[in-house]
């Protein structure tokens, strides 16, 4: 099967490359480079010791995004494609909704003219918003608290209302939790422009003395030690998710959303102290003031993902916190 991934340079999509090429399946990938680097690419290669196409194009260039239609025989697309910091959505809000909604809309567009009627979407946990229901499910109530998480939930119910008037198509919902970690080769692993927006490249770039200490946003939280309690995934694991998920959509139509996490959830200083034990480093840090948008804790109900797709998170946050310092080492300015 081909396989179009958007977005395919950046974190997620890159490990997901590397996973899909490993399954045997053949991927073109398009990405702007926005926030990620052509390396990516080059790595991705290297680790599968397969050259595949690859475009750089931005999917909002409607024209462009239908030439790599015209050229390819794609049967599924896999999107990742959309800016995703939280943060920064509460400071540019308009930006985040033009680029995340408005690709999507033309992605699907595209797709529906050339008969490619599955999709599998990354969504995310923020999708949940500040609920009260933990273990989060899949039938929680839908209500996003920032303008990143409604345009994951707008496309969303977008998707699902392109499925009601079209039943032909397939479509799955991924809403991750927290992606952490590294490819095990230590070749590509998440490499933030500028100052990180998550949690492990901060903590890295901490360790590797490229800044000078972790600020903990927010430490009177109504949790166990104060601060903000996330379910931390692997992105190999998170990768190998998507591998479940497109078998799905090439065997079923229907849309269906899936949790991707481990259904643990963690501290953000949990995370540090099993950082420093882990890899030896010790982490200087600053409690500090809450951001805008940010909730006390959002881990995952899995019971879905594993009974329907037959998948399940296998890494732990010992092995989150070494592939992501091994990356650091061996990548100290990144790509």
């Amino acid at each position: 099967m081909s396989v179009l991934i958007t977005g395919g340079a950046g974190y997620i999509g890159s490990h997901t490359s590397v996973e899909l090429i490993n399954a045997g399946y053949e991927i073109i990938v398009v990405d702007n480079f926005s926030n990620s680097k052509p390396e990516a690419i080059k790595r991705v290669q290297e680790i599968t010791h397969k050259i595949f196409k690859f475009y750089e194009i931005d999917i909002l260039d409607k024209e462009k995004l239908e030439k790599v239609f015209l050229e390819n025989k794609i049967e599924a697309v896999i999107h990742f494609a959309g800016l995703k910091a939280v943060g920064e959505s509460v400071k540019i809000p308009l930006r985040y909704y033009k680029n995340n909604i408005t690709g999507s809309l033309i992605l699907c567009e595209v797709m529906q003219k050339f008969g490619v009627k599955r999709i599998v979407f990354s969504s995310s946990a923020t999708v949940y918003g500040d609920t009260k229901q933990l273990p989060i499910c899949e039938e929680a109530t839908l209500s996003a608290t920032n303008p990143y998480g409604r345009t994951k939930l707008m496309i969303e119910k977008i998707l699902n209302d392109l499925y009601i008037s079209d039943k032909q198509w397939s479509i799955a919902l991924l809403r991750y939790f927290n992606p952490i970690g590294a490819h095990e080769s230590g070749r590509i692993g998440e490499d933030p422009k500028g100052i990180p927006n998550n949690i492990m490249p901060y903590i890295t770039q901490v360790a590797a003395g490229k800044r000078e200490k972790l600020s903990i946003y927010g430490s009177d939280y109504a949790t166990h030690d104060g601060t903000g309690v996330r379910d931390y995934i692997h992105v190999v694991d998170l990768a190998k998710g998507h591998l479940k998920a497109l078998k799905k959509v090439e065997e079923n139509t229907g849309i269906n959303a899936y949790n991707l996490g481990t259904g643990i959830g963690y501290s953000v200083l949990d995370v540090v102290k099993t950082f420093e034990k882990t890899t030896g480093q010790t982490i200087a840090y600053i409690l500090t003031y809450r951001r805008p948008g940010d909730i006390d804790a959002c881990y995952a109900d899995m019971q879905k993902a594993f009974r329907e797709l037959g998948w399940k998170a296998e890494k732990t946050l010992e092995d989150m916190c070494t592939d992501s310092w091994r990356w650091q080492v061996n990548n100290p300015n990144g790509y």
